[in-house]
């Protein structure tokens, strides 16, 4: 995810022929589009971006400045999407907490390790032939840990 983290995937999130904020182009006067967040109080802006799933979230905070500073600050947003997260990871966030991790960096580093070790558990590969059966995606760092709780789960299938 921390590589996905680039400018380049925000156009996808723009209507077709509108360009970020302060950009050339896109109507409205030659201005470009009006900045919902500096136009709105911080916390309808904030309520906006909590509709988010966690993917877009990160391609909004590099939007523009405005928006970066408004999702990066708000502890909140990220708090929701690690608690959702914990659901499957709960051993590894609570970990990350006690260590003294913010809410984003503690999603940043169990995001991925959430959605492979849940397609784990919930039988996804029990029948895969051979490791080239395997997509790409399947595999993740895992501790030792992590490893256990998936083959108890395999050994209760």
């Amino acid at each position: 995810m921390e590589g996905q983290r680039s400018a380049a995937g925000t156009a996808a999130l723009l209507p077709a022929g509108r360009e970020r904020a302060g950009g050339r182009g896109g109507g409205g006067g030659g201005d470009g589009p009006a900045d919902f967040v500096a136009l709105l109080p911080p916390e309808v802006s904030s309520r906006i971006f909590s509709d988010l799933d966690v993917e877009s979230l990160f391609h909004a905070a590099v939007t523009c400045k405005g928006w970066h500073r408004v999702i990066e600050s708000n502890e909140r947003l990220w708090r929701h999407h690690c608690l959702s997260v914990r659901a499957v990871c709960q051993r590894e966030i609570d970990c990350d907490r006690g260590n003294g991790y913010s809410w984003k960096i503690t999603l940043l580093r169990n995001y991925w390790k959430s959605k492979v070790k849940q397609e784990w558990l919930s039988g996804k590969y029990s029948n895969i032939p051979s490791q080239n059966s395997l997509p790409e995606k399947s595999m993740y760092p895992m501790d030792v840990d992590t490893w256990g709780e998936i083959l108890e789960a395999e050994l209760e299938r």
